[in-house]
C-alpha cells in the first residue's frame, strides 16, 4: 500500500519496513489487519457463493463442463458482487495502514472522522477503477484455477498410484494452481488496483481528483513503470494467500457435502 500511494517516496520493500519500524514499531506493520480480516471473511464467503450460483445459472439444465469464457464472466460477476458489499472496508483497510501510529483509535474512530469529515460519498472514494479492475481480475483467477484443476484432475483420473478420491486433487496442486491463477489476474488488473489505492487515499482536499485525471498524472511523473509500483510485495502477498484460501475452499466444500459446476 505504501509503495502503491507514496512511490516515489517509498523506493524499496526494505525502505518501507526501515520507515514503518522506526515510525511505529513491530505493531505498525500489523496496522489496518484489524479491518482486513473482518473484511476477508464476508468477501471471500460472497464470492465462492456468487460463483458457484452464476455457474449454475449460466449451465442450466445443460450437463456440458462449462467453457473458462463461461467461467470467466461467473468469477466476474463474484468478483463486482462481493467488491460492491465490503468496499467501504476496503477504504477504511487503506486509511488505517497509511496513518501514522496514534492518528486513529481504531475502526470506528477511523470511520467517524472519514464520516464527519468527508462525508459518505468517501467511503466509496476508487470504487470505479476497482470495478473496472475487478472484472478482469476475479474473472481471470477464479476461471484460471479451475481450469488448471480440471486439467490436472482429467490428466490423472486413470492414475493408480493415487490415494485421493479420483475428484479430488493433491493440496500442492491446489496451491500451485492458485498461484498461477491470481498471479495472472494481479497482471491484468494491477494498474487499476493502484489508481483505486491512490484514490481511497486522498481526502477532501482532494475532491478534484479523477481516475482519468489520476491515470495522467502518474504516466506523466513516473511512465508506465509508475503503474505497477508496490507489485512485487503484491505478488508475495497475493499468491500464497489466494492458494492457501482456494485449498481451504476445496476442502470445507468436500466436507461440507456441496456439489460444484
Amino acid at each position: 500500500v505504501f509503495l502503491q500511494v507514496q512511490g516515489t517516496e517509498f523506493v524499496s520493500i526494505s525502505y518501507c519496513f526501515k520507515q514503518l519500524l522506526q515510525e511505529g514499531g513491530w505493531i505498525s506493520l500489523w496496522r489496518g489487519n484489524g479491518i482486513n480480516v473482518l473484511k476477508i471473511a464476508p468477501e471471500t464467503a460472497i464470492k465462492f457463493m456468487a460463483y458457484e450460483q452464476a455457474k449454475r445459472k449460466i449451465r442450466g439444465d445443460s450437463k456440458e463442463e462449462l467453457t473458462i469464457r463461461q467461467r470467466f464472466l461467473a468469477g466476474a460477476f463474484a468478483g463486482v458482487f462481493s467488491q460492491t458489499v465490503i468496499y467501504p472496508m476496503e477504504v477504511l483497510k487503506t486509511r488505517l495502514v497509511l496513518g501514522r501510529t496514534g492518528d486513529h483509535r481504531g475502526i470506528c474512530d477511523c470511520a467517524k472522522k472519514i464520516l464527519r469529515t468527508e462525508g459518505i460519498r468517501s467511503f466509496y472514494r476508487g470504487y470505479l477503477p476497482n470495478l473496472l479492475g475487478i472484472i478482469p481480475y476475479a474473472g481471470v483467477d477464479l476461471a484460471v484455477y479451475e481450469t488448471l484443476k480440471r486439467s490436472y484432475l482429467k490428466s490423472h483420473m486413470n492414475d493408480e498410484n493415487r490415494k485421493l478420491p479420483k475428484n479430488e486433487a493433491q493440496i500442492y496442486v491446489l496451491l500451485i494452481c492458485g498461484a498461477i491463477s491470481s498471479s495472472c489476474g494481479q497482471l491484468l488488473s494491477y494498474p487499476l488496483a493502484l489508481v483505486r489505492t491512490r484514490l481511497q487515499a486522498t481526502t477532501s482536499s482532494d475532491n478534484r481528483i479523477s481516475m482519468s485525471i489520476l491515470f495522467r498524472q502518474i504516466y506523466d511523473k513516473e511512465g508506465l513503470r509508475g503503474f505497477y509500483r508496490g507489485i512485487i510485495p503484491n505478488f508475495m502477498k497475493v499468491a500464497p494467500a489466494v492458494s492457501i484460501s482456494y485449498v481451504v475452499y476445496e476442502r470445507t466444500r468436500r466436507a461440507l457435502g456441496a456439489d460444484m459446476c
